[in-house]
């Protein structure tokens, strides 16, 4: 795991930028898809924002992380996201960090882990594996107890 030592990212940006993921959660919790948010900071600026649609949308890949990743290319005219951070709620399944590593993306922090499909840390570390074209710095834990419970919520009004 990744120290989150980030030279020019204070803890307290990741509190700010984690809180706008998790208002993107809420969205989607809204629609009655599993409440996962994402955002991507670049320049200090969010330049995109996405929750899960996969229900709504019947896309098996709209997870937050690829739709925030596929606006963030758009906004900033480039694929190669090395200078902007991804932060979602819970932490990428393997489809969403590979997305990530091939976006060549600059750094991810995610708030709670994914003991089930998790692959930045969990069953796999896709973001640190010397293997792949490019390893990404990360962080986990940030809100994490309020990633968490958004889940719980969500999924125990379900059962």
């Amino acid at each position: 795991m990744s120290d989150g030592g980030i030279p020019g990212v204070s803890a307290e940006d990741d509190e700010t930028a984690m809180a706008a993921a998790l208002e993107q959660a809420a969205l989607a919790a809204a629609l009655g898809e599993v409440p996962v948010g994402a955002v991507v900071v670049a320049h200090g600026e969010v330049v995109a924002a996405a929750h899960n649609l996969r229900e709504t949308t019947g896309d098996p890949t709209a997870h937050a992380e690829v739709l925030a990743l596929r606006a963030a290319g758009e906004a900033l005219g480039t694929w190669r996201l090395g200078e902007a951070t991804l932060y979602v709620t819970l932490e990428p399944c393997a489809m969403c960090a590979g997305a990530a590593v091939s976006a060549r993306l600059g750094r991810l922090v995610y708030g709670t882990p994914d003991p089930k499909a998790g692959a930045v840390g969990s069953l796999y570390n896709l973001a640190a594996d010397p293997r792949l074209n490019h390893e990404i710095p990360w962080s986990a834990g940030v809100r994490s107890a309020e990633c968490g419970e958004i889940l719980e919520r969500f999924f125990a009004s379900r059962r």
